[in-house]
């Protein structure tokens, strides 16, 4: 359905985000009142539509976020079908809140652990969660132990923009190959925090060029929305073959943009009871309107 619609034959990637449900609830989440839906997936609809997706649009890969996946009670099942059946490289992104017995039993089926951090101590522990920055380290670490390779997704704002050389310093010492960083979008929680958002847009074009000068063993990308005068919007993309990545959040809405998640912008809808994808069109949605997707670059 997709290629009859876009023309787009080949995704390289599937986010999977399993879950709304986490047991946090950041100050920057795009989910919002989401995290509170009961919508998940189960282990067998999971399943389905990663197959769906590698037979139809020969996907590589899947990441499996949610909410928290490290919650989600099949996660283990879920990490092996996609390893083991589908012959998938598989990402979590985590927050890495005592996720330690789980990722040891799952570890040897990972291949990479995305850990979320909003800066260094007490800067992180005030978006997210206090223990939270303290957690995140030992998660990197143990990963580390474990041989799992591992990133970071930091989302610039107010309070961490002038951490992020430090933070990647860091991130050096216990191994962690990048660093990603993403500016803040004001929806889901970010919109009654309006104190978070970067102001100034030349702040970001110091903090990249504090990047360019800095040296560091660390993979540092960023989107390129992090530049001085940066819009959220911009000329639609013109038609592709292939895309990066395909989104499907708990309820089963598929978004390709990530300047489309967290948002209604949907196009198409995997039906779970049906394990198929169908198109919902809309005044508003991604293919109609041509919303671009997050372009990212080395610092």
């Amino acid at each position: 359905m997709i290629e009859e619609v876009t023309g787009i034959r080949r995704i390289r990637m599937l986010y999977l985000q399993l879950l709304y449900r986490c047991n946090f609830e950041c100050g920057h989440c795009f989910h919002g009142e989401r995290l509170r839906y009961q919508d998940a997936f189960t282990s067998v609809q999971a399943s389905n539509l990663m197959r769906l997706m590698r037979h139809e649009h020969g996907i590589e890969a899947v990441t499996l976020l949610g909410g928290e996946p490290f919650v989600y009670r099949d996660l283990a099942r879920v990490v092996r079908y996609a390893k083991h059946d589908l012959g998938l490289a598989v990402e979590i992104c985590t927050n890495g809140y005592r996720i330690a017995p789980r990722l040891r039993e799952i570890a040897s089926c990972v291949d990479l652990l995305r850990v979320s951090l909003e800066g260094i101590g007490d800067t992180n522990d005030h978006v997210r969660q206090a223990g939270s920055y303290t957690a995140a380290l030992e998660s990197l670490a143990l990963a580390r132990d474990l041989g799992v390779p591992t990133g970071v997704t930091m989302t610039v704002n107010r309070y961490n923009i002038g951490e992020v050389i430090e933070l990647a310093r860091i991130l050096e010492s216990l191994g962690v190959a990048q660093l990603k960083l993403h500016r803040l979008r004001p929806i889901g929680n970010a919109a009654a925090r309006p104190e978070m958002v970067v102001r100034d847009s030349t702040e970001y074009s110091v903090m990249r060029e504090k990047l360019r000068r800095a040296v560091l063993n660390i993979e540092v990308v960023l989107d390129d929305d992090l530049a001085e005068g940066s819009s959220s919007s911009c000329a639609a993309p013109a038609p592709r073959r292939e895309i990066d990545r395909i989104e499907v959040d708990p309820r089963g809405a598929l978004t390709m943009s990530c300047k489309a998640v967290g948002t209604d912008a949907q196009a198409f809808w995997y039906e779970k009871d049906g394990d198929r994808i169908v198109h919902r069109p809309g005044p508003d949605d991604e293919v109609l309107v041509g919303i671009p997707d997050v372009v990212y670059r080395h610092a």
